[in-house]
């Protein structure tokens, strides 16, 4: 795969070197060569590559707009004969005698509750372990932080089985607690994100507000805190999405029906036996997947503000 790109540049090279001989050609190689069609083809590149994302995303709506009868049709039909918007309203009280009574709502209320505490605990915890590693000087602080780093190489599969074992000893399965009280630890990539937008902070606010007496608690909370508000949404951003659409944690720590997230709850609408209702099953994921999308652009410049200016590339 490296040799694409370099076969397409040999080939660039010499289309250019070969123009370049008339000035017919040097005028093309110019025009090729210029900022307005290489931000042009860029934007062209990216526009084509968007729709292979957006492609599944559609066929998803489609499908839960269709009868039950036309979502397996063979070849694929994108346009329903009819719209059944009534597919939303079923999807939400869904009953059938294989698979039973799926309450979504309750699926979705217990969503609210592990993503809000995900999120509070993931933005109080990352931001104060970040601005110990960022601004406060302390013995060991620089090895300390090495291995908070090596910590992300460690896969999840290698700590799953302890970390079962351990809310097992606790008494907490089949509670949310294993899915929200791990936040209030902060993580690797989050204290990364918060170190690196802190360092960007001139010390000298922090310096003056010592003279004027401060703490570093006041400091953290009256001047870093608030300018760190791009970095710190960036993080909740990540956390709510990662929360939101966690499958693995539920599907390990929940036993009960009534406890169950979004995302274990749509393996419900699958039948072990046939006849998955394929039009409530997407409709079904095309609300759970809505509040994601409304966040995301409700944030998005300031989430694009937080990466921009965190010093990540």
């Amino acid at each position: 795969m490296a040799a694409i790109p370099v076969a397409i540049y040999r080939i660039y090279a010499g289309l250019t070197t070969l123009l370049s001989r008339s000035e017919s050609g040097r005028r093309v190689v110019r025009a090729l060569e210029s900022k307005v069609f290489r931000n042009t083809l860029a934007h062209i590149a990216l526009v084509s590559l968007s729709i292979l994302f957006v492609i599944p995303l559609l066929w998803m709506l489609s499908t839960s707009l269709k009868p039950i009868g036309e979502t397996l049709t063979n070849p694929p039909r994108w346009i329903p004969s009819h719209f059944l918007w009534s597919n939303y309203p079923d999807a939400i009280s869904y009953n059938s005698k294989e698979l039973g009574y799926i309450p979504l709502l309750v699926y979705a209320r217990n969503t609210i509750i592990v993503t809000i505490l995900s999120v509070g605990g993931a933005v109080v915890s990352n931001s104060i372990v970040a601005y110990s590693f960022a601004r406060i000087k302390w013995p060991g602080r620089d090895l300390f932080f090495g291995v908070t780093l090596a910590t992300m190489m460690i896969p999840f599969p290698v700590v799953m089985v302890p970390t079962f074992a351990l809310f097992k000893w606790l008494g907490w399965i089949g509670t949310f607690k294993p899915l929200w009280v791990p936040a209030f630890f902060a993580s690797a990539f989050s204290i990364f994100l918060l170190r690196q937008f802190y360092r960007t902070i001139p010390m000298e606010l922090s310096e003056a507000a010592k003279i004027d007496g401060c703490s570093e608690f006041r400091i953290f909370t009256d001047i870093i805190a608030p300018l760190s508000r791009p970095a710190l949404m960036v993080v909740a951003l990540f956390t709510f999405m990662g929360s939101w659409n966690d499958f693995l944690g539920p599907l390990i720590y929940l036993v009960d029906q009534n406890t169950f997230t979004l995302s274990l709850g749509l393996q419900a609408y699958q039948s072990q036996h046939g006849g998955t209702p394929f039009n409530l099953l997407m409709a079904a994921s095309c609300l759970v997947i809505l509040p994601v999308v409304i966040v995301f652009f409700l944030a998005q410049k300031v989430f694009i503000q937080g990466i921009a200016t965190s010093g990540l590339k």
